[in-house]
């Protein structure tokens, strides 16, 4: 590992002078600099800022602090009651010891990469630009089917911000690109689902709304399968205003995913994903019926 300066921010703006990259919980940016993938002159722990803590505002949602740790969110009894795809997707994404430590901040500042980001010996654009993408014909079985171009066929890490996706959220953050995160807000939804498979990493969080049988909004997201958190923006568009129905739940998951391109070891994401989708369509239709 490359010698660095470490900087203890006292302040929210003593971080946004201090010129470095920002520390959180360490378990992503620590890792990558032990494997030599990153080497930043100067880190700035602002772990121990005021930036933690949930609060609800008055129309009934919630700010989560940046620095609020995994573990805290998913255990706190308002996300688990009011944003249960958003505990439930945290609970996925990690095991214990690293949810102790990682920090919501963190989690949504994390690379898109795969296996091949860290090995120094392999092209990878995102690594080093313009050297290529090892993975196309390489080890691809849990890469993206949605999306990709030549550049890079690396998903999107983050269970958490799959389920922020659909909730809709304000991220608060302070100075330039990329800044520092301060928060992110929750506006009130509906009742939300999350559901992942191990297999291949794909995950589908959803909240749906239904009035006497009709779906009046809805929001997909799909993880695993792209590069960032996919939206199912054709699956939501043929959903509302329409019956809410196995039939239609099928219909959703094919429209969205008419366009998807596999790679040579990962056709089996389709079906999965689409499986994925209607079942969690089902539960969460299930769970506005039961809404008072």
């Amino acid at each position: 590992m490359k010698e660095f300066e470490y900087v203890r921010a006292g302040s929210v703006p003593e971080a946004l002078a201090s010129d470095g990259r920002f520390l959180g919980g360490g378990t992503n940016l620590v890792h990558l600099m032990r494997r030599g993938v990153e080497a930043p002159d100067r880190l700035v722990d602002v772990s121990r800022l005021p930036l933690s803590g949930i609060r609800e505002t008055p129309d009934g949602g919630l700010v989560i602090g940046a620095t609020t740790t995994n573990s805290v969110v998913a255990a706190d009894p308002l996300v688990r009651r009011r944003y249960p795809a958003l505990a439930r997707a945290i609970l996925a994404g990690a095991p214990g010891p690293i949810r102790d430590r990682a920090t919501v901040g963190g989690n949504l500042r994390q690379s898109t990469r795969c296996e091949y980001f860290t090995d120094l010996a392999r092209p990878c654009n995102q690594r080093l630009p313009g050297s290529g993408c090892a993975a196309i014909g390489g080890r691809n079985r849990n890469h993206a089917i949605l999306g990709w171009d030549e550049r890079c066929v690396a998903v999107d890490p983050s269970d958490m911000a799959v389920a922020l996706s659909v909730f809709d959220v304000t991220v608060h953050s302070l100075g330039g690109p990329p800044g520092l995160i301060t928060a992110v807000e929750l506006p009130p939804a509906p009742p939300s689902v999350f559901r992942k498979a191990r297999d291949g990493g794909v995950s589908v969080a959803a909240v749906l709304e239904v009035t006497a049988g009709i779906v009046r909004d809805v929001r997909i997201a799909l993880g695993g399968v792209a590069a960032r958190p996919w939206r199912a923006s054709a699956a939501e568009n043929l959903l509302r205003h329409g019956p809410a129905t196995a039939d239609r739940f099928r219909a959703a998951a094919d429209a969205e995913l008419a366009a998807a391109r596999p790679l040579r070891d990962n056709a089996y994401k389709v079906e999965l994903t689409r499986h994925l989708i209607e079942g969690v369509l089902t539960r969460a239709a299930e769970a506005a019926r039961a809404r008072p």
